[in-house]
């Protein structure tokens, strides 16, 4: 990832008591309980692009952003991205967010900015970068997949003809 960020980075302040932030047990107990990975429409995304005849790598620590399924092969990534936590209709639900604005907002939006710099990064290491929400994932599978996977036969397309 380039050293030099094209804006200024969103500075995100500890989640702690000393910063002014209380949390629940309960609300801290919801919290643990939600996934980073091997989320449910992670998952059915998998299993599709596998009974398609396509193996890959979940996220893959070699790659910056750890994608949720790099195809090496191909030079492509896929990431489902939580709407939450990536900030989906950002502009819209940031006035909706109630408790702990002082965390929430700049934590979400450094998330953004963060999503736009590995995108940008593994551009550059020319990679085809394939972001999709999870709702997305879950009410048009088959859409999100056929997107990946004409990219993917375009990919193995070019690969016989050289």
């Amino acid at each position: 990832m380039p050293k030099e960020y094209p804006k200024e980075r969103i500075k995100v302040p500890r989640f702690n008591e000393e910063s002014g932030f209380y949390t629940t047990p309960e609300r801290s107990k919801i919290m643990g309980k939600i996934r980073g990975k091997n989320t449910k429409p992670e998952l059915a995304f998998r299993k599709a692009l596998w009974q398609s005849g396509y193996r890959y790598r979940i996220d893959y620590k070699k790659l910056i952003g750890r994608p949720d399924i790099a195809l090496k092969k191909y030079k492509t990534v896929v990431f489902i991205d939580g709407e939450f936590w990536h900030g989906h209709n950002w502009e819209e639900r940031r006035h909706k967010i109630k408790s702990n604005r002082e965390f929430w907002i700049p934590k979400i939006e450094r998330n953004i900015q963060r999503d736009r710099e590995v995108n940008q990064a593994l551009k550059e290491e020319g990679y085809k970068v394939f972001r999709f929400w999870e709702t997305e994932v879950k009410k048009d599978l088959d859409e999100c997949l056929e997107q990946v996977l004409t990219h993917l036969n375009e990919v193995k397309a070019a690969f016989s003809q050289s």
